[in-house]
């Protein structure tokens, strides 16, 4: 039977661990990132992985920083003849890399070379792809720069967001990796390096990045709104106060206005002046300090005031 230790951390990670399970692999233990304090309340919580690793009741390390730690430690020891990682967290030392027999993978998701990094589903809706994936990679020091086993594409459609494409991904994930594992494990795959000059990157989402620039135009922001939620979600401005923006429409409107100008306010609708002309409908926002809202709910409410001619910012 195959030893695999697993590297994950997110609620993506959870069927890659899974699938390894219910097909027979011995998984001699499970990483992943250490209890952290949630919500409002900072309850301390554990990952979705170990929670899913508890059920199942494998050995479970938590290092805070893996290089150096005893926890690396153990994992050499243990002699695994494969690491499987799938949004693990954490750079992996080269001792860890060259300790399995068959090397470590990685399952990661994106079409690479594009998109490597921490954030590779945000950033493929943010900038408007039509198609996203999974690869499954060889390992080494280099972020995500290792040569490609194998990859499988799937669409991105206008109904998608990072939730949307998180669930579609993880089951992707799973998927390619149970079938790419024989082909590892008996040598059959010659592996493909990845072309330096199509690389792009996809690092961890800023405050800066969330907030919406009106210059873009309708299509980009309602881009950014879904290559944001669930998290971290995009927002706005008006008189100081924040809008998360949670669900937009562009319209087949024009306007001469400035962006971020509101063009229209009624009791059910409100648009808004984007980059080139374009125009945005907000459908479902949340004020500072309130629930989620309809638009029609929030302009009969707290948004009483908003008028037209009003700037967003």
């Amino acid at each position: 039977m195959t030893k695999i230790i697993f590297m994950g951390t997110p609620a993506f990670s959870v069927p890659v661990l899974e699938g390894l399970i219910e097909n027979g692999y011995e998984i001699q233990a499970v990483v992943t990132q250490p209890d952290r304090p949630v919500g409002r309340k900072k309850v301390i919580t554990p990952t979705p992985v170990k929670e899913a690793a508890l059920k199942h009741e494998l050995l479970v390390l938590q290092p805070e920083k893996i290089s150096g730690s005893p926890e690396m430690e153990k994992i050499i020891e243990l002699a695994p003849d494969l690491i499987v990682t799938a949004a693990f967290g954490q750079f992996l030392p080269e001792k860890i890399l060259n300790a399995p027999k068959f090397g470590a993978v990685n399952v990661h998701a994106s079409l690479l070379p594009k998109y490597r990094g921490g954030a590779p589903v945000h950033y493929s809706i943010i900038e408007g792809e039509k198609e996203t994936g999974v690869t499954i990679m060889e390992m080494v020091k280099k972020m995500d720069a290792g040569d490609i086993l194998s990859q499988k594409a799937i669409p991105i459609t206008k109904a998608d967001d990072v939730g949307t494409m998180f669930d579609k991904l993880s089951i992707v994930g799973r998927e390619l990796l149970l079938e790419t594992l024989p082909k590892i494990l008996a040598k059959e795959i010659t592996p493909i390096p990845q072309d330096e000059t199509k690389v792009t990157f996809s690092p961890n989402i800023t405050r800066e990045q969330e907030q919406i620039d009106w210059n873009k135009t309708a299509e980009q922001v309602d881009n950014q709104v879904r290559g944001m939620r669930p998290w971290p979600t995009a927002f706005t401005t008006y008189n100081e106060i924040n809008w998360k923006l949670w669900d937009v429409t562009p319209l087949d409107e024009t306007t001469e206005a400035v962006p971020g100008t509101i063009i229209k306010r009624s009791k059910k609708e409100l648009w808004i002046a984007c980059g080139k002309g374009t125009v945005l409908s907000v459908n479902i926002l949340q004020p500072s300090g309130k629930g989620k809202l309809f638009i029609q709910d929030f302009l009969n409410g707290v948004g009483k005031t908003v008028a037209e001619s009003d700037k967003v910012g």
